[in-house]
């Protein structure tokens, strides 16, 4: 069955960086767009990055030109490169396969940037 192990996330101050992985099992990884949402206390799920399978990128408003989403077929990896963090990234992060219906999700991995 589809998995998606995230890692990465942590305590960090304004200004910090931080690289979220997500290592991907039981799918062929390479034929599928990968996405990073997250989600802050309060607030609904939101789409951060997705890569498509022909490494094409999106991003949301908010974190363009901050973060960079990035994928190694052969690791079945996407990773989240975030720099220049701001408080309001703090959220849980999840990874997610875009397949049949509503794709599958990992378990998410926390970000906090707090001084």
């Amino acid at each position: 069955q589809v998995q998606l192990v995230e890692s990465g996330g942590g305590l960090v101050q304004p200004g910090g960086s931080l690289r979220l992985s997500c290592v991907a099992s039981g799918f062929i990884f390479n034929i599928y767009t990968m996405d990073w949402y997250r989600q802050a206390p309060g607030k609904q799920r939101e789409l951060v990055a997705a890569i498509g399978s022909d490494f094409t990128t999106n991003y949301a408003d908010s974190v363009k030109g901050r973060f960079t989403i990035s994928r190694v077929n052969a690791k079945k990896t996407v990773y989240l490169q975030m720099n220049s963090l701001k408080p309001e990234d703090t959220a849980v992060y999840y990874c997610h396969q875009r397949g049949t219906g509503t794709g599958s999700w990992g378990q998410g991995t926390q970000v906090t940037v707090s001084s």
